[in-house]
């Protein structure tokens, strides 16, 4: 059982575990603060597939930061963090993380608690990233993106990998991967999907989701009911 809602920077989640399974998690380019086995994890932006196990009757809560937003409220360079798994106690003072913790553990719903602690850290992302995000939503190039923020690629990439983990083209291939999966889930023939998400063809969106997820296109579209 998975859930999610919308909350002041990000997104709110929980999953239970009705079996011990695998979760395949694919790059969003996001970052997540995980409350996972009575310990708080942060989750770096993926560049490929991650597989978590979890048991039987598990749940974990987390909190995925907006796009850039989560460098600035745990205070490390998303570079540092990619494709990594990292004890919050690594990066915040402990006093910090063992009430943060202590609450969590008290509390009937973790989730609202994590909320209202990410909620009160006043912590602004990079300026460059709602124009990075719009220009990338909108298909503009790189160098392109480069003028509208007034930086040389250089430096544009620079201070992307600090924001979101990646240099943009990399960031690019990932929201384009979201655009495509949200299409495939919804049922729409891949053909169709390749051409709307912005591949040069149904193998080019093939390679890209084998390359990013571990997977082909087809593991993420709806089951058809029996008969």
């Amino acid at each position: 059982m998975y859930r999610e809602r919308e909350v002041p920077g990000g997104t709110l989640w929980t999953r239970r575990a009705d079996t011990a399974e695998v979760a395949r998690v694919i790059p969003d380019g996001c970052l997540d603060l995980l409350w996972i086995r009575d310990e708080l994890v942060v989750a770096g932006p993926d560049t490929g597939p991650h597989l978590a196990a979890t048991g039987a009757g598990e749940v974990i809560t987390g909190l995925r930061f907006a796009s850039g937003r989560g460098p600035a409220v745990l205070g490390v360079p998303a570079r540092e963090l990619r494709d990594a798994r990292v004890p919050l106690a690594d990066l915040w003072a402990p006093g910090a993380v063992r009430e943060l913790t202590e609450r969590l553990a008290a509390a009937r719903v973790p989730g609202r608690v994590l909320a209202e602690a990410v909620a009160g850290l006043r912590a602004e992302p990079d300026p460059i990233v709602p124009g990075v995000l719009a220009s990338l939503a909108e298909g503009v190039p790189v160098a392109d993106c480069a003028r509208r923020t007034g930086l040389s690629e250089r430096q544009l990439h620079r201070r992307s990998l600090d924001a979101f983990g990646y240099g943009l083209r990399t960031l690019s291939r990932v929201h384009r991967l979201g655009r495509a999966l949200e299409l495939v889930r919804s049922g729409r023939p891949l053909a169709e999907t390749a051409a709307v998400a912005g591949y040069a063809d149904q193998p080019h969106l093939t390679r890209e989701v084998r390359a990013l997820t571990g997977v082909a296109p087809t593991a993420f579209a709806p089951v058809s009911p029996a008969g």
